[in-house]
């Protein structure tokens, strides 16, 4: 019986012709390593099994383990589930001009911080500023990395040991713990509550106003969850008239922060930038990655003075947006500025696509396949936006044995493709699977469901 003495000496393993090969494609460091890593494996399953594979099995787990190192975790996928702004799965797609506005700026150097006309240092902040200012009247504009960081910084810069009112019915938490009443206990604000969870009047802000000392009043939009029944709540121009009076702003923070109003594509209205500024907000926040359709980005539009005092807080530097950010997010904005975003950006396209021509590329699926059903059903928008609002579609709905293991295998494609269940059958919505995907798509389940 073999024992660990026949086991061969790392320096034969690396001048074996496969290893040869790994180490021009991993390189002499990482190739050594997962060898001693395999010599490991091999001497614990020893002391289990007093077993030692032969060098062909050895050669295939050192590669198996430099695939497995090297393999990206970050990687695209296809988003078959017909959730459109689908958190886990990245959020809004981009549209070619953005993928092109990054390119341009990551192959070489840029002008994120210099003015090529006066040939000096310039600012970052001016990116995207003109053009937010455009589309939304604002005066003046700052983009950060989140919106939660827009939020942070907001409360930080403007409210810090200081009152700041809210509604109890907008106490909120959002995906990942993110809740409004920690957010301002990090920034340093004093929660000041208004109203009761179910019904706020504008008396209740008056009263807040006068009795305690007020940074600024604070709307945060209900994103993600709806309150129904007996419910009440002031309008946004009538908060900004308390805050007014009081003399101290109002911000609205938006979340989703849509351009375009929804309710064209047969969905709730979800709050537009644009009228919330109309509205008296001082101070707005948003998205860049949500119904806005851009990068990850925090938004933040209002008068000039507010944001000017955002700039200079030394908050703005850890939060600001890298250049491929500004570059995707200039390149958004510009579809709206151009009324173009339905035609070329992927969410807007998204939502907008007719129900027939979702049809017609399920039964194109299922025609190409030879098998399934082409059945209606619901997409969402997801993403934290427009809660409970759905859009209707045509699902290709494939039965097998084992849904759930077709399911994990199809993930295991390249690229991977996520789908759902929904009776038992993996049902796939074209609604939110790009043009371009429709070849790996189908090749993917041709291999799942052929075998």
């Amino acid at each position: 019986m073999p024992d660990l003495r026949s086991l061969p000496s790392v320096d034969l393993i690396l001048q074996t012709p496969q290893v040869v090969g790994l180490l021009t494609d991993y390189g002499r460091p990482l190739t050594i390593q997962a060898i001693r890593s395999a010599m490991d494996d091999i001497r614990q399953g020893y002391a289990e099994d007093h077993c030692i594979p032969d060098e062909k099995v050895l050669l295939e787990h050192i590669q198996q383990l430099l695939e497995s190192w090297t393999s990206p975790t970050l990687r695209g996928v296809i988003n078959a589930t017909g959730v459109i702004l689908h958190t886990n799965l990245g959020r809004a797609p981009l549209s070619r001009a953005a993928l092109a506005a990054i390119w341009e700026v990551s192959v070489g150097y840029s002008t994120l911080e210099y003015d090529v006309v006066k040939g000096q240092r310039g600012a970052r902040s001016l990116h995207a500023e003109d053009l937010l200012k455009r589309l939304t009247g604002a005066e003046a504009a700052l983009v950060v990395n989140n919106n939660a960081a827009a939020v942070l910084l907001v409360l930080t810069a403007l409210g810090k040991r200081r009152g700041v009112a809210i509604a109890r019915s907008q106490l909120v938490e959002i995906g990942g713990g993110f809740r409004v009443p920690d957010v301002m206990k990090q920034s340093g604000a004093r929660l000041v509550e208004v109203g009761t969870t179910n019904r706020v009047h504008r008396y209740d802000f008056e009263q807040a106003v006068a009795e305690q000392s007020l940074a600024l009043i604070l709307r945060a939009h209900r994103s993600n969850f709806q309150i129904i029944g007996f419910t009440s709540e002031p309008t946004l121009a009538e908060m900004a008239e308390v805050a007014h009076q009081a003399g101290i702003p109002l911000v609205d923070d938006l979340g989703s922060g849509s351009l375009l109003d929804t309710a064209r594509f047969g969905l709730a209205h979800e709050p537009m930038v644009q009228e919330s500024l109309a509205a008296g907000a001082d101070l707005v926040c948003f998205s860049g990655d949500k119904l806005l359709g851009g990068p990850q980005a925090g938004i933040i539009v209002g008068k000039a003075d507010l944001v000017a005092r955002l700039k200079k807080h030394p908050l703005a530097r850890a939060m600001r947006a890298d250049k491929l950010c500004l570059a995707a997010l200039s390149a958004t904005l510009l579809h709206y500025l151009k009324d173009e975003a339905i035609r070329d950006i992927p969410v807007w396209r998204m939502i907008a696509t007719p129900t027939e021509a979702l049809r017609n590329r399920a039964e194109a699926w299922r025609e190409h396949l030879a098998q399934g059903e082409v059945i209606p059903g619901q997409s969402t928008v997801g993403g934290g936006s427009l809660p409970e609002e759905t859009l209707p579609t045509f699902l290709l709905a494939l039965s097998s044995n084992s849904p759930n293991r077709n399911l994990a295998r199809l993930r295991q494609e390249v690229p991977p493709v996520v789908a759902r269940l929904q009776n038992d059958r993996l049902v796939l919505d074209p609604r939110t699977v790009l043009q371009e995907q429709d070849a790996a798509l189908l090749g993917g389940l041709h291999t799942v469901f052929t075998e």
